[in-house]
């Protein structure tokens, strides 16, 4: 049953962003209306924005943005017991429908029925989270400790994406660690392994500001790509030098040009998502490479909070700067500007 509205943020075209009113729905049975408090503008939000989609993505009907949420629980449906209004939360965007095959299989990141907000995947589309009240299932309002503000709390959804990758890479500790692409997947990646106990993370970007943040997060050298094309150069010598790549950039330059650093038997995780890309198949095999996909989350969404909460991850470097929501237009610009921002996110309080 719909409510009094709320106040949103909408793209209706490429450029065309709005603020305008959207239902503001009260809680069914199992469900949870959620007073939205901060919301991180992510990738797929900035591919919205600029290009109304991404890929075969696009945008057919007006859609509200964002997917990486927190705020505080204001009403409960009937039979919620688990949580009680008032609790501060941090949203989870995905809701797997938890009977198709890979649900059962436990690859519930796999659904075949996936409710992600914010999301343009499927029609009518899924609509996202940036507005002022939004209604989920209860077990998508994760708990979170006192100790974390509601801007971190907003950051557990790319942190849970990082935590996944590194489940592909498998154990980290005493590796050496090369992350290619320092927007904020990439320097969360950076914190994961220096939480997982790497022994060297080296950090590569085409600007300093991002390579800054990374080195606050625990890279133990940034290499400026854009400034020098070679700078990976040293540690191609012998076949390679790195166990594990992290590949955010989704650049297949950045890919091709990294290979040539990972040892043979190394890891690769593609992280970032830019396209298809060409790859070289013959580097690959001549040197045993382990190609390896990681596709968003599952149970390391309640993981993300739980770091936060005790601080053994903290994402508070990444945070360049706080928009009112009203001004959305002009942070999703700020966003763009990789010469002073990470993470940008909106503010709904």
């Amino acid at each position: 049953m719909a409510g009094s509205p709320s106040l949103g943020v909408v793209i209706h075209a490429p450029k065309d962003l709005r603020i305008e009113a959207v239902p503001s729905i009260a809680p069914g049975p199992g469900e949870v209306r959620v007073t939205i408090e901060a919301g991180g503008i992510c990738g797929s939000d900035m591919h919205y924005f600029n290009h109304g989609g991404f890929g075969t993505v696009r945008i057919r009907e007006p859609m509200v943005l964002g997917h990486e949420i927190a705020g505080i629980v204001a009403e409960v449906g009937p039979d919620v017991t688990t949580i009680s209004p008032g609790t501060r939360v941090a949203v989870n965007p995905s809701r797997p429908c938890g009977h198709c095959r890979y649900c059962r299989e436990g690859m519930r990141n796999e659904c075949l029925d996936m409710h992600f907000i914010g999301s343009a995947m499927r029609f009518p589309h899924a609509q996202g989270g940036f507005r002022q009240s939004l209604t989920v299932r209860a077990e998508q309002a994760v708990p979170i400790a006192e100790t974390v503000s509601m801007a971190e709390a907003a950051m557990a959804e790319p942190l849970s994406v990082c935590l996944h990758a590194a489940t592909q890479a498998g154990p980290l500790q005493g590796k050496r660690v090369l992350v290619t692409g320092c927007g904020p997947i990439g320097v969360l990646c950076v914190a994961v392994a220096r939480h997982a106990g790497a022994a060297e993370i080296v950090a590569t970007d085409i600007a300093e500001y991002p390579l800054s943040i990374a080195a606050q997060v625990g890279a133990t050298r940034g290499l400026n790509t854009g400034e020098d094309p070679e700078a990976l150069t040293f540690y191609k010598a012998d076949k390679g030098t790195f166990d594990v790549l992290f590949e955010c950039s989704g650049i297949e330059r950045a890919l091709a040009g990294a290979l040539d650093a990972v040892r043979p038997g190394g890891i690769v995780v593609q992280v970032g998502l830019g396209g298809d890309m060409k790859l070289p198949i013959n580097l690959i095999v001549a040197k045993e490479l382990q190609l390896r996909g990681t596709f968003r989350f599952d149970r390391e969404f309640a993981l993300a909070v739980e770091l936060m909460g005790r601080g053994q991850i903290d994402v508070k470097p990444l945070l360049s700067a706080t928009v009112p929501f009203q001004d959305a237009h002009e942070a999703f610009v700020l966003a763009q500007d990789r010469s002073r921002a990470v993470k940008v996110q909106l503010t709904f309080a």
